[in-house]
This record gives C-alpha cells, sequence and structure tokens, in this order.
C-alpha cells in the first residue's frame, strides 16, 4: 500500500477530476485515503497546502507527457507543438488545469512549474539562436505563457457546446506573428532578431567577462523590444 501522503494526494486529485475543486474537503480526502483528518494537516499544513500538492503532481504529468518529445528542425514549429499539447492538457483536464493556472499563489510555484518555466525558456531560447525571434527572449515567454494559459482558460469557461476550437489556434498563431520572423535575422535584416539571436548566443562566448556579459545583454534586450 502507499504511503499515507501518496494516498492523500492520488484521493484529492481523483475527487478533483471526477466531481471538482468544491469536493476536495479534508473529510472526504481523508476518507477517501483512508486516513484520520489530522494527517492531513500534519502532512500538507491545511487544505491549500493540500491543493499545491495536487497542482504538483499535476505539473509532473503535463512534464512528463512534454518530455518524451525531442525537439524537431523547426524551433518554431516546436512552439505550435508545445502550444497544442499544452492546450490539449488544459481541455482534457479543466478542474485540475484552473488549480495550476488560475489560482496561484505568488512565491510558492511547485518545482515542477519551475520545471515547465525552463522547458519553455529552451524552446524559445532555440528559436532566439535561429535568429527568428522579433522580440526578447523574455517578452516572448511572457507573451505565450500568458495568451496561452488565457485562451485555455476561456475556452473552459465557455459551456462545451459553445466552444470554438479556433478560437485556440487563431490565438497560437497571433503570438507566433508576433513573437517570430518568417526568415532568420541575418536574411531580413531585422535588427530586433539580430539583436535577439546574438543575446542568445552570449553565454557561449569566452571573450567577454560575465560583467561585461550581462551589460551585452542588457543592451541586447533593449533592441530587442524596441517598438
Amino acid at each position: 500500500m502507499a504511503d499515507p501522503r501518496t494516498r492523500i494526494v492520488d484521493a484529492a486529485a481523483e475527487l478533483l477530476t471526477r466531481e471538482g475543486r468544491d469536493a476536495v474537503t479534508t473529510r472526504a480526502v481523508a476518507a477517501a485515503a483512508k486516513v484520520q483528518a489530522p494527517t492531513i494537516y500534519r502532512l500538507f499544513g491545511d487544505k491549500r497546502g493540500l491543493l499545491d500538492a495536487v497542482a504538483e503532481r499535476g505539473y509532473a504529468a503535463f512534464l512528463a507527457e512534454k518530455q518524451v518529445r525531442e525537439p524537431g528542425p523547426d524551433p518554431v514549429e516546436d512552439l505550435r507543438t508545445g502550444w497544442d499539447l499544452h492546450a490539449a492538457f488544459g481541455l482534457a483536464n479543466p478542474d485540475l488545469y484552473a488549480l495550476m493556472y488560475a489560482d496561484p499563489r505568488p512565491g510558492a510555484a511547485p518545482a515542477a512549474s519551475a520545471q515547465a518555466e525552463r522547458m519553455l525558456a529552451e524552446h524559445v531560447g532555440r528559436v532566439a539562436a535561429a535568429g527568428r525571434l522579433r522580440v526578447s527572449e523574455r517578452r516572448a515567454i511572457d507573451l505565450l505563457r500568458a495568451c496561452g494559459r488565457g485562451a485555455v482558460l476561456t475556452m473552459l469557461a465557455t459551456p462545451p457546446e459553445e466552444r470554438d476550437p479556433q478560437l485556440l489556434v487563431d490565438a497560437r498563431e497571433a503570438v507566433i506573428a508576433a513573437i517570430t520572423t518568417d526568415a532568420p535575422a541575418v536574411a531580413d535584416g531585422g535588427t530586433a532578431a539580430a539583436a535577439t539571436a546574438l543575446c542568445a548566443a552570449l553565454d557561449g562566448t569566452g571573450a567577454l567577462s560575465e560583467a561585461e556579459r550581462r551589460l551585452m545583454a542588457e543592451w541586447l534586450e533593449r533592441l530587442a523590444d524596441e517598438p
């Protein structure tokens, strides 16, 4: 039999999926996990701590699905694939997705959330290294994250029979168009794309000191985000 902590998180996740967030009470979870209610408070502090553990598990499940994919030859297509996987996960797990992204606690992000952010940064970094970002990496990450989550939450707030799947496609393409170019920076001569590509390559050079690299990165990010 699994340890009490695992049983409790499993029970809470199952209740969340089957009956929604309101069903995840300490009494119901304790009964489903076959533990006493004080055990939940001892292991998680309070109900919010338990929900954080469920969100952590959700992030881990999402990452396990994404990590089986190898990067493709086109980094921009990889961004599209990542967006589609994110949207599919949200639509398949509405209550879990809402817990993960609609009710975050500032400064208390699950460890798996940080890993997801690193994976997104790696995807964007490959686009930047290819000279195909028209904004800074930080701006691209923020736009992808904000628009992706917003689009999925909008779909989840819409009755299933009224949802338009094209919304997710249109939102995806709008963001891709806003942050990427059609060709490498060298080919199209775009200052922002060139600055972003050079910024992405800074870590691989030994010609600059750490202080010089930071200063150069700051200048290049300004150029990348210039309107």
